[in-house]
This record gives C-alpha cells, structure tokens and sequence, in this order.
C-alpha cells in the first residue's frame, strides 16, 4: 500500500485538532472512517504516530511526519488551486501578435474589458506585420495572432475576424480629401503612388499598374504617413489603419472598388489547443469587434 495525501491530510487534522471527532467533522469523515485511515497509515510506516489512543500527543516519528506532511499538503493545495485558476482562466499569460491597425483600435478596448474580469492574467502584445505574426504563430512564441492570412500554407486554427475596405490617405489639404463619392481608379492615374506592403495585395488591374510605377515604397506605418504628410504622394490603406492617419493629420477617402479589401485573421495553431486564458480573450476581442460597428463576416472557422 502507498501513502495517499488523503492519508497525510487525515493525520494532519486528527494532529491539530487531537481527536477524531473533531478531525472527522472538519473532513466530512466519521471518527471511525478516520480511525481507520490512520491505521492504514500508521501500519504502513510500521511505527505509532500518537503516543495514546486519545490522540493528543506525537510521538517522535508522529511530529516528523506532520512537519512533512503540512509542507506537503501546502504544495498540494496549491497545485490544485493554480490548475483550478487556470482553467477558469484567471491566472496565466496570453501572448499576442497583431498587426498595428487592430492593435490600435480593437485591442485597448478588448483588453480592458478582459482586464476587469481577470486582473490577474498577463498580457504581453506585440505589433508587427502579417508576415511577422505568422512567422511567431509558426514559432509558438505567441498564443493568438490578428493578421492577415492570405493563402499561407502553415497549420492554423483561423476565423474571419473584420474586413475592411482600402481607401485613398492624402494630406487634408489635397483635391481627394474634399471628396463626397469614394475615388474610382481612373481618378489615381496621375498620382504618385507611395507603395506599401499592404497596397500590394489589391488584386485589381489598375492597383497592380499604379504599384508597378510607383518610385518610393515604404514599409513601416509610421514613415508611411509621414511620407504621405510630407507632400510626397498618396498612398493606399486599409480603413482601420486609415484611424491611425487621422491622428496624423491625413485624411481618408474611400475606393469605390468594393473587391479593394482587406480580410483579419483571428489565428492560433491548430494542433496547440488555446488556454482557457487565451480562449477567453479572443471572445473579448471578437465581441468587442462586434461593439466596434466593424463590418464583420459570418462567423467561419478554418483550419
């Protein structure tokens, strides 16, 4: 026969409290169910625990094992009550990586919302570019991914998050930004393109032309704008990250091409099941999608 904790926990509180029915009451137990596993353990050990049968004093191999076996059910109780935690998602540590736009705009009030719930769940976020994100899902040093998938060929868990159309950022000062009817292609012939890697991907002819022209293509958000603001041509992005412009200065007018948009991936590896931590946040980010008045696609799961 083996030591179970349960044995441990009943010498334990036959020892704090120095009788059994006093012990059997705390455990649920009667004092002759608790009689009982004592013997088991005391038979086990070969050797009394309690000096008498009234069970108020140790004997000396009594004392070593209660010092044992109270460090040992701390532990165990604690074990217990982390994984406990974790499955109702209150403890642990969700890794995000998301492009900069949702980053920007759906995250703060998703996280805020998860924060009220589980204030005790650590976030790490970092912001980075599709081909980023996928590269650290594929690495498994992130448990959720919001990016943009397109055709990648890796195994992902992924759900249609938002989509959201392209548009023209101009200077506030430029003809287009006083435009009332969103910008038909026609209208960019004769504009200088700032090329990015988002623009890239709108598949339509004249997008294609225009990039294949463009003379100053940028990758990061930041100078992008700042290229833009400077006077040094027009670009194209997607609306939410067109939110990002506005703080700059810039403004946004629409394409009237409605095929000219962009599709976000709520993403995580396939065969790496998500925490209850992780599953939880991506509900928050999902709903607070919903709240944000975002066009949002019909729930779809992909793997």
């Amino acid at each position: 026969m083996s030591i179970k904790i349960e044995m441990l926990r009943c010498f334990a509180m036959v020892a704090r409290h120095g009788n059994l029915s006093d012990a059997g009451e705390q455990l649920g137990r009667t004092p002759s169910a608790v009689s009982m596993m004592l013997k088991q353990l005391e038979g086990h050990l070969g050797e009394p625990l309690f000096e008498t049968d009234r069970k108020s004093k140790l004997t000396a191999l009594g004392a070593y094992v209660l010092e044992q076996a109270e460090r040992e059910l701390r532990q165990f109780d604690g074990t217990v009550q982390s994984i406990e935690n974790y499955a109702k998602a209150r403890h642990g540590r969700v890794r995000i990586a998301s492009v900069p736009s949702v980053a920007a705009t759906v995250l703060p009030q998703a996280i805020l919302s998860y924060t009220k719930d589980f204030p005790n769940v650590q976030i790490e976020l970092r912001d980075m570019d599709s081909p980023g994100v996928l590269r650290e899902l594929t690495r498994e040093t992130v448990d959720i991914g919001l990016a943009t998938a397109g055709q990648f060929s890796g195994i992902l868990h992924r759900q249609e998050l938002v989509s959201d159309g392209f548009g023209v950022i101009c200077p506030i000062g430029h003809p287009f930004a006083s435009s009332q009817q969103p910008l038909a292609w026609d209208a960019l012939e004769d504009q200088r393109l700032i090329a990015n890697a988002l623009s890239e991907q709108i598949a339509a002819p004249q997008s294609q032309a225009l990039h294949r022209d463009a003379l100053l293509n940028v990758h990061n958000m930041t100078s992008i704008l700042a290229m833009v603001g400077a006077g040094l041509g027009i670009t194209l992005l997607p609306e939410m990250t067109a939110r990002l412009a506005e703080s700059s200065g810039l403004a946004f007018v629409p394409l009237a091409d409605p095929a000219a948009r962009r599709r976000i991936d709520l993403l995580r590896k396939a065969e790496a099941p998500a925490s209850p931590a992780a599953r939880e946040l991506e509900k928050r980010i999902i709903s607070t999608v919903a709240e944000l008045a975002f066009e949002t696609p019909t729930p779809r799961e992909e793997a």
